[in-house]
């Protein structure tokens, strides 16, 4: 196959994992299977952050939830510790699943493995394709799921609510900040006050 077609190859084979999520998002009045929703989501804002993604990227930011309702945050104890527990576990479950599919579309073993370092995000800071799909992943939250998690914690106070966007903001490149301060303007009112006072400090 030509790169074009490895490519496509494996955003297929992505899309068709994703798309047996049994769970649901509703995106523009449809409902999609929610982690193909994600997927989608991330391709938009990796187009959005970067003109000429390279395959590898298109290929680690379609794949970044690729099936992760087989790896549910219940199966692991409840606390930080349980929950980095459960992101390490999915890094290294997606990098795996990402790896597999592209060496099945005839991609070469080290651009397999490449993939697979970038999901696991363990070289983030010193690796820009990997605070990339950092960059990416936190404009998604922002943009689609950050309002519905508010309204979901009653239980977190407002200090917690700032510890959470200053390190989302932590984890972001001047891109990014960018990107989500042209966000901002479109979040609800309660939402960019929250964002100000963690920033203004």
């Amino acid at each position: 196959m030509s790169n074009g077609q490895q490519l496509g190859c494996a955003l297929d084979a992505i899309d068709a994992a994703n798309r047996q999520d049994p769970n649901v998002e509703v995106v523009d009045g449809q409902s999609l299977p929610r982690e193909y929703a994600y997927s989608l989501h991330m391709t938009r804002w990796l187009l959005a952050l970067e003109a000429e993604p390279s395959d590898r990227m298109q290929i680690a930011c379609r794949a970044q939830h690729i099936e992760r309702w087989t790896r549910p945050r219940a199966d692991y104890p409840e606390g930080r510790k349980g929950y980095y527990q459960w992101r390490q576990d999915c890094g290294r479950f997606h990098g795996e699943r990402a790896a597999q599919i592209m060496a099945d579309c005839g991609f070469p073993e080290q651009e397999c493995q490449r993939v697979a370092t970038i999901l696991t995000k363990r070289e983030l800071r010193q690796d820009p394709d990997t605070q990339l799909l950092e960059d990416v992943a936190c404009m998604v939250f922002l943009e689609r799921y950050f309002a519905d998690f508010y309204e979901e914690k009653t239980d977190y106070d407002k200090d917690k609510w700032l510890r959470i966007v200053r390190r989302t903001w932590a984890k972001m490149t001047p891109r990014g900040h960018e990107a989500a301060l042209q966000l901002a303007g479109s979040m609800p009112a309660h939402l960019q006050a929250l964002l100000q006072e963690a920033l203004s400090e």
